[in-house]
């Protein structure tokens, strides 16, 4: 086929998608979105040629009392809670109801740079006694994969991506980074400030480091003041940059207002991994690092480059 033949083919494709019922969008790996059709701007309050980034049209439409409708009274712990399980799979399937009565089935489909392409079809018309027993299932499955203090994802999620990551990746190829990461000194924080300031300074580390995540990354709590992130598909020395943004976001951060002046610290520990390794194996090695790094004055990233019994040259 020519250029010009699919050139053709294209923008026939594009003047269906504007004509069509169904909602179909696409968003970038930062999660901006790149193309919306009518129905789609029409259902989510967005302008022809608009880009912005999914959370804004989430917090934008949650403000003007449109948009899809959110029952978490904690809007922002929703959105943390959304963004630990958005675009993690290559594929899920949800129902969504919207303002105004119109309930939604929508797909997602995550492409290998993270690009992802969003479905949706009216179910309206369905009996809601079926959407309800559907609705009550996705529910379920949300809580059984999420960390109930931070509303990030739990562990049995966050080590189910890592093991993912593993399988995943072509043979001999680098699957991704595994980091473990401890917050410094956190029985001081309990024993200091009482349990509920503990736990506010891990809510505030949830929501900081999950909203600068990758598309593609997992970010979860894996037990007390210890967390884990994914990073399919990135080298040892990107994994320590994006830890090292992370980490510079959080020094920053003064989580509680009656006690002016407090900040916090983590340490992390990151692991490079291929279709060779297991799972315990990685998990392993990104522990030996974090243990290292709090050795070493905490406060700091330290980096395991070995690869199935080779050593990384990346980083």
């Amino acid at each position: 086929m020519t250029g010009r033949a699919m050139d053709d083919v294209r923008d026939r494709f594009f003047a269906l998608y504007e004509q069509t019922a169904v909602l179909v969008a696409a968003y970038d790996g930062f999660d901006r979105l790149r193309y919306a059709n009518a129905a789609f701007r029409a259902a989510f309050a967005v302008e022809e040629g608009e880009t912005p980034f999914w959370a804004d049209i989430m917090r934008r439409n949650h403000r003007a009392g449109r948009g899809t409708i959110i029952r978490n009274p904690d809007f922002e712990g929703w959105l943390t809670n959304t963004q630990s399980r958005r675009g993690k799979t290559g594929y899920r399937a949800f129902e969504t109801d919207l303002v105004g009565g119109r309930w939604l089935w929508m797909t997602e489909t995550v492409n290998a740079d993270g690009w992802m392409l969003c479905v949706a079809s009216d179910i309206t018309d369905l009996r809601p006694d079926e959407r309800a027993v559907r609705q009550d299932r996705d529910f379920a499955i949300k809580a059984s994969h999420t960390d109930e203090l931070t509303g990030v994802a739990n562990r049995r999620y966050t080590m189910a991506r890592a093991a993912e990551m593993l399988t995943s990746a072509p043979a001999g190829d680098i699957a991704g980074c595994f980091v473990l990461i401890d917050l410094d000194s956190f029985k001081s924080i309990n024993d200091r400030f009482g349990h509920q300031s503990g736990d506010r300074v891990l809510q505030d580390f949830a929501e900081r480091l999950q909203g600068v995540a990758r598309r593609l990354d997992c970010f979860g709590r894996v037990g007390g003041e210890e967390f884990a992130l994914v990073l399919p598909a990135t080298t040892a020395a990107e994994a320590e940059l994006i830890v090292g943004q992370m980490l510079a976001l959080t020094r920053m951060a003064t989580p509680l207002p009656d006690r002016p002046g407090f900040t916090y610290t983590f340490s992390a520990g990151i692991a490079v991994g291929n279709r060779l390794d297991t799972i315990s194996d990685l998990y392993a090695r990104a522990d030996q690092a974090l243990y290292v790094a709090k050795l070493g004055g905490r406060n700091r990233i330290e980096v395991d480059h070995r690869i199935s019994g080779r050593t990384s040259a990346a980083g």
